[in-house]
């Protein structure tokens, strides 16, 4: 069984890697390999409905957080909300550009995701920078900006969501701990590319056409306000949870329904028949459902080896052979950039409960085993390793792998002008970790 389980998730992921060639979505591998590794799981253990359905609602958790979350960053976009921060763009020096936007995809991957987040960014450069080969040096600091923007942050990417609603995690140790190894992972690689401009012609004066807010059949007002009113909302997802003590989804369902009931106030008192398509009922129908279902299938095949125990056996092989924080994360952030860190971290979690005083006590050794408490050392390493080490290469992450099919910018290039910049500033991040 356990055999078969490995084999079913080894072909399904080697097959979601290689969507683009096979020609497969990646959400159908997920659900057959979900379908699949369960099947095996019942049909040589029995009636396992009571382990399925516990699962499923731990996953759901996180798929209606995520569902409520895109949903009003569509609202945002649908309305011109982000073109109210492009437009104050103006700078002509690319040096100061690129720093520029380099710090402003940091902080708003933070409070968006870092694929909605390199999206924006990866267009505006469209926009902006006209020579490709300068256009590839800034997508390629947009990708490491959102990824390391996301990482301490704890709406900032799915990983850190995953790791925040299972309360391996808080938002005050994730900011805490993780704010500065995270901004010290932007800087290396953003300073040895942003000397390429330092003597670089400015851009013409005309470098920028301005977003006609016309395109989105609203007016300034309307688009500045929708902005605050999404931004806010997101935000105060991790107050409310620290508040009131509920999960994360509650917050953001909250929220949801709050901008909802705002946008359906707004159009009722300006009768336009043609501002439905502004609508949030509407909007949902842009909603991704195809990533939503990939989650899925990769939370529920990854909770299916954590239930036949093999997740466990690989936490004790590592326990007993390696037994060293630093070690396992670092090594799982530089295979976050090879393999989705999606799966890796729900593997963690699943390696790995989070400790309590009565596990510390029972624990061979106590002092190992607190690095597992709620923002233990060990969980705040793989939240920074895993969404940093994203970065190390294009296919690491879904802002990288965004940016690839946005700009085509190829696999080599990327190895040979990028990776080793970021690697540098992966490991400065993890030592920062280590003296804090």
């Amino acid at each position: 069984m356990i055999i078969m389980m490995i084999a079913v998730f080894v072909i399904g992921y080697g097959c979601i890697t290689l969507e683009h060639k096979i020609k497969i979505d990646k959400a159908a591998t997920a659900l057959f390999m979900f379908g699949l590794i369960w099947s095996v799981y019942a049909l040589y253990t029995g009636d396992v409905s009571d382990r399925l359905v516990e699962h499923l609602g731990t996953t759901c958790e996180t798929l209606i957080f995520l569902i409520g979350a895109m949903t009003i960053v569509e609202v945002i976009d649908t309305h011109g909300g982000f073109s109210v921060i492009t437009r104050r763009i103006t700078s002509r020096n690319k040096f100061h550009l690129l720093w520029l936007l380099s710090i402003l995809t940091f902080f708003l991957s933070a409070v968006l995701d870092n694929m909605t987040t390199t999206i924006i960014m990866v267009m505006l450069l469209r926009r902006i920078i006209p020579e490709r080969a300068d256009r590839l040096l800034f997508a390629a600091i947009v990708i490491i900006a959102a990824n390391s923007g996301g990482a301490w942050s704890p709406i900032g990417d799915v990983t850190t969501i995953m790791l925040w609603m299972q309360g391996n995690v808080n938002a005050g140790g994730l900011v805490g701990y993780l704010f500065l190894p995270s901004v010290v992972s932007l800087l290396i690689p953003t300073y040895v590319v942003a000397r390429k401009f330092r003597n670089a012609p400015l851009l013409s004066a005309d470098y920028m056409q301005q977003a006609d807010n016309q395109q989105y059949n609203v007016g300034p007002r309307v688009s500045r306000g929708v902005l605050l009113a999404g931004v806010l909302s997101l935000l105060f997802v991790p107050v409310f949870k620290s508040a009131v003590g509920l999960p994360p989804y509650v917050g953001i369902m909250l929220s949801l329904g709050a901008m909802w009931i705002l946008i359906e106030i707004l159009y009722d008192r300006k009768g336009v028949e043609e501002d439905l398509q502004h609508r949030v009922s509407k909007v949902l129908h842009r909603i991704d459902m195809s990533t939503i279902l990939f989650f899925l299938g990769i939370l529920m095949s990854v909770a299916g080896l954590q239930s036949a125990g093999i997740l466990s056996s690989a936490a004790d092989f590592l326990d007993k052979n390696v037994h060293e924080v630093f070690t396992i994360a670092s090594t799982v952030g530089i295979l976050s950039a090879i393999v989705d860190n999606v799966p890796l971290v729900a593997a963690c979690m699943g390696m790995y409960p989070v400790a309590d005083e009565a596990m510390i006590a029972s624990a061979a050794d106590p002092q190992y085993m607190q690095f597992f408490t709620e923002n233990g050392l060990f969980w705040l390493l793989l939240t920074y390793c895993a969404g940093v080490g994203g970065s190390l290469l294009i296919i690491g992450s879904a802002a990288g792998v965004v940016a690839m099919g946005l700009e085509k910018i190829d696999f080599s290039w990327y190895l040979k002008n990028i990776s080793s910049v970021m690697l540098l500033g992966y490991f400065a991040g993890v030592l920062v970790i280590f003296i804090e």
